[in-house]
């Protein structure tokens, strides 16, 4: 136990600070045992939010992001339908396809997209490359 003297309007008081369980204090005042509860502070936890990576770049510096291109090929594009990072290529130049083949997954917001072709056709190029970034809109693979 922690004792202290305290001098209150001139009288002297010896108090015995013990044990503090479940903000409930055993206290002597004067050799007279008391049980104080004390009153509850709320605790605010502060969380600081990790920075968001940046965008890759390359070795000289220059962001790996992708600007939408017009298309000149004649053939019809393939766009990313939200900004996010190409995870796989499925199908290569020449490759016939049918409308519900799924020919690039792309992440966006830590989830996986699967981009179908859209319609039947035959893979005329393909505009990005595997770790790109794209933006919405950018066109991915054009069809013949």
């Amino acid at each position: 136990m922690k004792e202290y003297k305290y001098k209150i309007n001139g009288n002297l008081y010896k108090v015995a600070v013990g044990d503090i369980d479940n903000n409930v204090a055993q206290v002597e005042v004067n050799g007279t045992p008391y049980a104080v509860e004390l009153e509850k502070k709320e605790v605010v936890t502060v969380v600081n939010k990790p920075r968001p990576s940046a965008a890759p770049r390359t070795e000289t510096g220059a962001k790996v992001i992708s600007k939408p291109a017009a298309n000149t090929a004649g053939g019809t594009g393939i766009k990313a339908p939200l900004p996010g990072v190409v995870l796989s290529i499925n199908v290569k130049v020449g490759d016939a396809v049918k409308a519900s083949d799924t020919v690039i997954v792309l992440e966006a917001m830590k989830m996986e997209n699967a981009i179908h072709a859209g319609r039947d056709g035959k893979i005329a190029s393909i505009n990005v490359n595997v770790g790109d970034s794209v933006l919405e809109g950018n066109v991915l693979i054009t069809l013949e």
